[in-house]
């Protein structure tokens, strides 16, 4: 970037952004599509893997850019943060249908 014209660095940063923007708009979306579909009892894990994808998403456009691959580094991070997300809600899901099972009396 160094030598460059300042007006073409602005530019260049604005085109980044944009990018950027489209990225976490597109993971945004499929976030809304996956957690609208669900259904009460799976829900917690549907809502984890969104969100998990749209923070692996954007993580991984933000390190993907670093080394100029934005694109893949969204979709790396994207898969990821949905399987670790939904892993997560998952594990709360199992742990607040043990918490509601009925207990047997003590003798």
């Amino acid at each position: 970037m160094l030598g460059r014209d300042p007006i073409d660095n602005f530019f260049q940063v604005l085109n980044d952004m944009t990018k950027i923007k489209q990225t976490l708009l597109a993971a945004m979306v499929g976030m809304l599509l996956v957690s609208g579909c669900a259904t009460e009892p799976g829900k917690k894990t549907a809502v984890g893997a969104g969100v998990g994808a749209v923070i692996g998403a954007a993580t991984g456009a933000i390190i993907g850019h670093q080394s100029g691959n934005r694109d893949k580094g969204a979709l790396v991070g994207g898969l990821i943060g949905a399987g670790v997300g939904g892993a997560v809600g998952n594990s709360k899901e199992a742990k607040e249908k043990k918490a509601a099972a009925p207990k047997p009396p003590n003798k």
